[in-house]
């Protein structure tokens, strides 16, 4: 039960985390709509993503893992149809210069928005687990 728990607050803890980092990841309803997405992604991510991972094994070893990405991405669509409080809508990243370091504005689409969403997400989630254990 304390390991359901705890990775109920990762997840919980990596949605709001990237809502507030990005803004095409997008939540309705409060504190009310975020535990239930953090609920339903918790599912998605014990139910739904293993099948994803066996599903698309092949792809994956073409790819050198890379395809594995693909099945976080497909697990936040699966979040925005899921709970409809969660939505991913295009914006414009206005760039970024930091000290030479460029990255120019660009137009982000929905898929693009979940790529760039589940990697952040991907990325507190495993930083969350390495803490806790």
């Amino acid at each position: 039960m304390r390991t359901m728990l705890r990775y109920f607050l990762i997840n919980l803890v990596s949605l709001w985390l990237a809502t507030r980092l990005i803004p095409g990841l997008t939540y309705t309803g409060g504190a009310k709509s975020l535990i239930l997405g953090g609920l339903a992604f918790m599912a998605i991510n014990f139910l739904l993503v293993p099948l994803l991972k066996i599903l698309f094994l092949p792809l994956n070893l073409l790819t050198l893992g890379l395809f594995a990405w693909i099945t976080n991405v497909l697990a936040l669509f699966a979040l925005t149809t899921i709970v409809s409080d969660f939505r991913l809508t295009p914006y414009t990243f206005a760039g970024l210069n930091y000290n030479g370091f460029i990255l120019p504005a660009y137009d982000l689409s929905p898929f693009l928005v979940a790529v760039v969403a589940s990697f952040i997400i991907g990325i507190i989630t495993h930083f969350l687990q390495w803490l806790s254990h």
